[in-house]
């Protein structure tokens, strides 16, 4: 069970549940990330168990616990990290699958605000989840990645 008062921080305007908008505020603030409309909507749909838009905290407790509360969120949580995984890679002419490279890795988070990074250490951030050695991420490298 989530303590109240961290759903209170994302409850903002203190009517008991969490909106869209609520959930994308604290979860930028938090991990200083930006997240569009569509992420956090996709989210809050996964664990909106009543159907009405909103997080009551119970719902909020089961999303912040990662608890499954429908026997196809493993379904979501898949194409949620499908779609994640789209953002950051790339397709070529040589590659006959959709991977991440450095470059589509540094391209993204260039994007996303973080011009410091070259490509050299966009190669060292893909070499720690790189199981074949190819230099690349794949959608289950990626996968395991995001679940450690």
């Amino acid at each position: 069970m989530v303590v109240p008062s961290v759903f209170a921080a994302f409850d903002e305007d203190g009517d008991g549940k969490v909106s869209v908008s609520e959930l994308r505020r604290c979860v930028e603030a938090t991990l200083g990330e930006d997240v569009s409309e569509e992420e956090a909507a996709s989210v809050l749909a996964a664990a909106d168990a009543d159907g009405d838009g909103l997080l009551n905290q119970e719902e909020f407790s089961r999303l912040a616990a990662g608890g499954a509360q429908e026997e196809d969120d493993a379904d979501v949580k898949r194409r949620c990290l499908r779609e994640a995984f789209g953002m950051y890679a790339s397709s070529s002419a040589e590659d006959t699958a959709t991977m991440i490279t450095p470059a589509s890795l540094r391209r993204t988070l260039s994007r996303l605000g973080s011009h410091e990074l070259g490509v050299e250490e966009c190669r060292a951030m893909i070499c720690r989840f790189d199981l074949d050695g190819d230099g690349k991420l794949s959608f289950d490298e990626f996968r395991v990645m995001m679940m450690t």
